[in-house]
């Protein structure tokens, strides 16, 4: 594209396939496109929450009503709706949970925002006055939030029920709950500043199929899905010295294409034999190690599977790569990469016991920093939702022992924030005091939508959660179960202040980089799947711009 002046006035020169939109056909655009994000996710908000059935072009299918899971599935190729799975993304990771919540909040950010423009308030205004609410908000988050002690298990418990309540673990939640708290407090180590600091990477989730989730069952040290490579290996090794091998124990093929030509059966035989002995040699240096137990990320060729069977060697081919850096935890080992240079200093110690009725090796170490959290469910589904939930509770309750600061669920931090931002809003002048209104409005859906979700009245709901708070009560929030307004802190829904100031952030950022636009110039149509868009898929935006292409089948 150029520019160029013709008789005073600008001339745009673009392409034939070049699009432009401009001024408030723009921010509608994207407004509607970031609002479309927001609203496909809002029915999985809450204990009563829907879930949503993906299907990908692989026709493999999720169920689940995790929102950055939903995000991720859903083919989105429109450039501003991206920008709104973003801020799940960032939640996720900075959070672990808060997802929908976050990407709801910036949806109604913009629908107010639109309100605020049809009344001729600039975007600029809106803007500054949207982060002035969050920055205000964000303190008086701080105020309101309550100090947990990383010791106190009870609450530790509570904070983890509520993050995975309507996540596929409602039934075993208490169970569960006591799992995960455990699990961290195994993985927490306190610096010398006298802070907790949860170390994640020292604890591995597992999943099996065909048992219930109260079956799941938290382990010291590690869990190895595989089997023996050879019948007539020993099945299990206490105090075993272990080898870590990321290189295949098998004949090593030639870098280039090769020919051999054979002019009789004994060259043949001489060509097998040499093959033989390089095999030989390999298990004869995993002997010379001393080592007890092999586990091999690559392949074991059958020839040396019968040779460590031989010298008695329990040998796993094909663990995964993730296992083998977590062995290194549990046994204190180094992984080989050359057998040549592997010596016994290279050895892991622990105990490796094989479990038959599950088919696993359950792998411990003397001093093992490692332990695995081993889920049970019934079918891949169940089991695979249930993964999800219990990511974000350890990832919840991690944040929570890290940042020792907790808050009333069900709605009561955004209707006690909302009456305060509306205080707030008096004392700032200009325009930017609309936009601190809106803001505070916006907060107030969550309270809306959990009414909704949960089949409430959501006009009435708001209406006795304000009555409550004006009372002095900051921590009434809804029971969705019984539809009253209680204190939703005793009743045990518990979230992290750190998840809260997250989500309002990026909630924030999101909203004011979209309000931020009002030109969108694309060199041709505005998706980021040019090939769907080909195919026929279906635009949702203006004037056949891209849309959401396939989000409508993904629901």
């Amino acid at each position: 594209m150029s520019q160029r002046m013709q008789q005073g006035q600008p001339m745009i020169i673009m392409g034939d396939d070049a699009q432009r939109v401009q001024d408030r056909n723009a921010q509608d655009y994207n407004i509607s496109a970031a609002r479309a994000v927001a609203e496909a996710v809002r029915s999985t908000l809450g204990p009563k929450g829907m879930d949503k059935m993906l299907v990908d072009s692989m026709g493999d299918v999720t169920i689940t009503n995790d929102g950055v899971t939903i995000l991720k599935e859903m083919d989105i190729d429109n450039p501003t709706a991206e920008m709104i799975v973003e801020v799940a993304e960032t939640q996720e990771n900075e959070a672990g949970d808060g997802t929908t919540t976050a990407v709801a909040i910036a949806g109604e950010l913009l629908k107010n925002a639109e309100d605020l423009l049809e009344q001729e308030i600039h975007p600029t205004a809106i803007i500054k006055g949207f982060h002035m609410a969050s920055e205000q908000a964000r303190q008086e988050v701080d105020d309101i939030a309550e100090n947990v002690d990383a010791d106190d298990e009870e609450l530790l418990k509570k904070v983890a029920e509520t993050s995975m309540t309507g996540k596929g673990a409602e039934l075993n939640k208490e169970h569960l709950a006591q799992l995960i708290v455990d699990a961290v407090s195994q993985v927490t180590v306190e610096t010398d500043q006298g802070d907790s600091v949860v170390d994640l990477e020292y604890l591995e989730i597992e999943t099996q199929t065909g048992r219930s989730a109260g079956e799941s069952e938290l382990l010291e040290g590690a869990v190895i899905d595989k089997d023996p490579v050879h019948d007539d290996m020993p099945t299990s090794v206490e105090d075993a010295d272990v080898l870590l091998v990321n290189e295949p124990i098998e004949v090593e093929e030639a870098n280039a294409d090769t020919n051999v030509s054979i002019d009789s059966p004994d060259q043949l035989q001489q060509f097998l034999d040499q093959e033989e002995e390089q095999l030989r040699k390999k298990v004869e240096q995993i002997k010379e190690t001393g080592a007890d137990v092999v586990f091999c990320q690559k392949g074991i060729d059958d020839l040396a599977q019968h040779y460590l069977a031989k010298e008695g060697i329990l040998a796993v081919r094909r663990a995964k790569k993730s296992d083998l850096e977590f062995l290194t935890e549990v046994l204190g080992a180094s992984i080989v990469s050359d057998l040549d240079s592997a010596t016994d200093a290279d050895l892991g110690h622990g105990d490796v016991v094989r479990d038959d009725a599950d088919e696993l090796f359950y792998v411990t170490g003397e001093n093992a920093h490692g332990v695995t959290l081993l889920l049970r469910g019934s079918t891949e589904h169940v089991v695979d939702e249930l993964e999800r939930g219990i990511n974000d509770a350890l990832e919840v309750v991690a944040q929570t022992v890290s940042d020792g600061r907790v808050l009333a669920g069900g709605g009561a931090i955004e209707v006690e924030l909302a009456s305060r931002l509306r205080d707030y809003a008096d004392s700032v002048s200009g325009r930017e005091q609309l936009a601190v209104e809106a803001f505070a409005d916006a907060l107030e859906l969550v309270p809306r939508v959990l009414a909704e979700n949960a089949g409430l009245d959501s006009i009435d709901t708001l209406v006795d959660l304000r009555s409550a708070h004006e009372s002095g009560d900051q921590r009434a929030g809804l029971n969705v179960f019984s539809g009253d307004v209680v204190d939703t802190f005793d009743a045990g829904v518990v979230e992290p202040a750190h998840a809260k100031e997250q989500a309002l952030s990026s909630a924030t950022e999101a909203a004011n980089l979209v309000l931020k636009i009002d030109d969108i110039i694309s060199a041709g149509d505005l998706s980021t799947d040019k090939e769907d868009d080909e195919a026929g898929a279906p635009g949702g935006g203006m004037g056949g711009m891209g849309g959401m292409g396939g989000m409508g089948g993904a629901m």
